[in-house]
């Protein structure tokens, strides 16, 4: 069961704390549980209360209306507002998708924004954001690894066949490499740079996740790549991840070094010089204009 706070409820539900304690205190609509401390907390019934109201809410229906609805009504609505798939509201239904383990749910909104948008900009406007916003979860520890593995494993499967509808791109002499190292197993990040690549007619060697060091030292002889693309998501010593770049700087055959992922946003200067940082959509096409 997960306890969160009002702030993580504002972060997943995207209502400032404010307003959450009005729709608390005037309408009722959420009550939550005191610490000893009498610190209020909230649990997944909560959050999902929350999210279906917000949804509602953003999409027009006033929150003293909503108040008046019985659960079933509420329901009602949501499934409605849920077939529909407003555009502002795909982050809300993804974190509902997690939350309740909704295959079919994920599946309509992530095969929406997908329509709208194209993969990379629902990459960067809605997967992105959705994993920023989960991440509140990980921290109160309200994500089990079941949820974790089941809302991966599906936007994992998303990119994959988007990247299987591209043309492989004509073989070149110096490809594009891309790994995880091997204490890493999230790849999604890596497979989004493979689907740019691979769109801009990049030809691409794509290793995947936890690949051993002397791996990599191997392909980087046998295929002499023009750039080594790589993904760091899991928490990892920083002097571990220094010394590793330098080894790899030391192996890379003169290939350009790129790095994406969260443990890549504090580093020290003299590793970013080693490096060239993705932190956009707009970084990992600029390398390689």
């Amino acid at each position: 069961m997960g306890e969160y706070k009002i702030r993580d409820l504002e972060t997943l539900t995207g209502v400032k704390a404010h307003t959450l304690r009005i729709w608390e205190k005037r309408y009722g609509l959420i009550r939550p549980e005191r610490t000893d401390t009498q610190i209020r907390t909230y649990s997944d019934h909560e959050l999902v209360t929350l999210l279906n109201v917000a949804l509602l809410n953003k999409n027009g229906l006033k929150i003293s209306k909503i108040a008046r609805m019985t659960p079933e009504q509420l329901a009602a609505k949501v499934v409605e507002l849920k077939n529909d798939r407003p555009s502002d509201s795909y982050t809300e239904m993804l974190i509902l998708a997690l939350v309740e383990l909704d295959e079919l749910l994920f599946n309509a909104t992530f095969g929406a924004v997908v329509k709208e948008f194209g993969l990379e900009k629902a990459f960067a406007s809605c997967i992105v954001p959705f994993f920023e916003r989960i991440g509140v979860m990980w921290l109160v520890g309200t994500i089990n690894p079941a949820q974790e593995h089941f809302i991966s494993t599906l936007i994992r499967q998303k990119v994959i066949v988007e990247i299987d509808k591209l043309p492989v791109p004509p073989r070149q002499e110096h490809p594009v490499v891309l790994f995880t190292p091997e204490h890493e197993w999230h790849e999604i990040g890596l497979l989004f740079y493979n689907y740019i690549l691979r769109s801009m007619g990049i030809y691409t060697v794509y290793l995947g996740q936890s690949v051993p060091f002397d791996s990599i030292v191997d392909v980087v002889a046998k295929m002499q790549p023009s750039a080594l693309v790589t993904s760091w998501v899991t928490a990892v010593d920083k002097k571990f991840m220094k010394h590793y770049f330098e080894e790899l700087e030391n192996k890379a055959n003169g290939a350009t070094l790129i790095a994406g992922g969260f443990q890549l946003a504090d580093i020290d200067e003299s590793l970013k010089k080693r490096l060239s940082i993705v932190q956009s959509v707009a970084d990992i096409r600029q390398y390689f204009i």
